[in-house]
């Protein structure tokens, strides 16, 4: 494990390069800074030592492309649709699913994540609890926390899902 100097000075080093890499990548600002946070962990986790500053910089590139390749081809990433894309679509989205889309995307964040996994994606609770590391019953807790926040949202039982 690193000290915090070292991690430090190359934060100051690298930084710039990272973020460049991953949005060249990623073209995603939050990804970018997830994998930005994952390099760096990795490096101060790790007991590699380095040959010359150059070794290093190249170590630090091959780390950060190889994140980024995982992400991009991640299970739960190639399964997913953007919230923010389907709200893009207005025309193609009817006022009513627009509502609740609208709805959706107003939850916090853990919620959201569900109910998007449960009812656009068709995924069943065993399997959104492996996709999100969660225990099955948390997930069917959600869901129905999820649900009873759209209902109020929504005004009513009209939505049930």
């Amino acid at each position: 494990m690193r000290s915090e100097q070292e991690v430090n000075r190359a934060i100051e080093q690298y930084s710039n390069t990272i973020r460049r890499l991953c949005m060249i990548h990623l073209k995603n600002y939050a990804d970018t800074e997830d994998i930005f946070q994952t390099v760096f962990l990795k490096y101060a986790l790790s007991s590699i030592s380095f040959e010359s500053s150059e070794h290093e910089k190249a170590w630090f590139i091959r780390v950060t492309i190889n994140a980024c390749k995982d992400l991009l081809k991640s299970f739960f990433r190639s399964r997913v649709t953007s919230l923010d894309e389907i709200m893009e679509l207005p025309a193609e989205v009817p006022k009513d699913y627009r509502d609740v889309l609208e709805a959706v995307m107003s939850l916090p964040q853990k919620y959201r994540d569900v109910i998007y996994l449960h009812y656009y994606e068709d995924y069943t609770a065993p399997q959104i609890g492996r996709i999100l590391g969660k225990n099955v019953n948390t997930i069917y807790t959600l869901i129905n926390r999820s649900k009873q926040m759209l209902r109020e949202k929504l005004g009513g039982d009209g939505y049930e899902g």
